[in-house]
């Protein structure tokens, strides 16, 4: 069974959506390590409450003992690599990954990201494109899942998925509509990127 670990930061309805799907068969994998960067993340319950072993980084703690960002990228690269993943997915972790922590995982990290490619990289990507729409600019954005190299949301594309934007939207409905097509693309990228691997 193809081995997984996922980096959170938040409440981790992302990594619900993964658990289901290895619970039910419809992502035939086993989650074997959640790692989060913050200590209250909700995520972290979620995995528990699976039985999935998590780990918890703090990014201040190790700035705090004169360490750099990149050393703490190195130890958290080290301490997943002691899992033997065959997949990192990122489901909302809010920190861009260095080349240091790139190099341990050359090939095998995705992230979710709620644009579509060349479109509104970066962070507030949802609240972009809603101000881009009310301008009249664009009537549709997107969730994509993609390889992770150091160009922030630019690697290769493995899923992407179109969002209309209604005129009759306010923001959060426009997030509602963008996080349930995230659930069901986060499962479907992890499942499609393992495909690939078993047949490369």
């Amino acid at each position: 069974m193809p081995r997984i670990v996922v980096l959170i930061s938040g409440s981790g309805t992302n990594l619900q959506a993964l658990i289901d799907a290895t619970q039910s068969g419809d992502l035939k994998a086993e989650i074997c390590l959640v790692v989060s960067n913050k200590q209250k993340a909700y995520g972290l319950q979620r995995a528990e409450k699976a039985g999935i072993p998590t780990q918890v980084f703090s990014l201040k703690r190790f700035k705090d003992e004169g360490k750099s960002r990149v050393d703490f990228d190195v130890h958290v690269a080290q301490t997943i690599a002691g899992y033997k993943p065959d997949l990192v997915v990122l489901a909302g972790w809010m920190h861009i990954l260095s080349p240091e922590f790139l190099q341990v995982f050359p090939n095998n990290v995705i992230n979710l990201h709620p644009a579509l490619p060349g479109q509104f990289d970066g962070a507030h990507a949802i609240e972009r494109a809603f101000e881009a729409a009310q301008k009249g600019e664009i009537k549709e954005t997107g969730v994509m899942v993609h390889k992770v190299i150091p160009a922030v949301d630019r690697g290769e594309v493995i899923l992407q998925q179109p969002v209309p934007i209604y005129e009759s939207d306010k923001l959060e409905d426009l997030e509602n509509r963008i996080h349930d097509i995230e659930h069901g693309l986060i499962v479907k990228g992890a499942q499609a990127f393992l495909n690939q691997l078993a047949s490369s």
